[in-house]
């Protein structure tokens, strides 16, 4: 899957082209760095879907651009299981701590 970037003000955005040239925009949950994987990850969620009551978050493995940010490059799939299983304790501990803030 390949990425682009909206335009600069967007950085909370990104749109994702699937094999066959399909667009779809995403949001940009979050990101963060792994020192023990050395990368840099990224939650997205369908723009479409932000009034959802239930949202499919996709993760992926990134390189920043010049500024740190998501919106240049390829997105990369996450294919290791041990790194999948940190990917998936960070999103679990985000989710939990946003459900304790209500």
């Amino acid at each position: 899957m390949s990425e682009q970037s909206g335009s600069n003000k967007d950085l909370d955005e990104v749109i994702l082209s699937d094999d066959q040239g399909n667009e779809e925009t995403y949001k940009i949950l979050f990101t963060f760095e792994s020192d023990d994987y050395g990368k840099s990850y990224v939650f997205l969620y369908p723009k479409d879907a932000e009034e959802s009551d239930e949202i499919e978050v996709q993760a992926f493995s990134f390189t920043p651009d010049e500024n740190g940010d998501v919106d240049a490059g390829e997105l990369d799939p996450i294919e290791d299981p041990e790194e999948w299983d940190m990917v998936q304790e960070v999103l679990n501990t985000f989710t939990t701590d946003d459900e304790q803030d209500i």
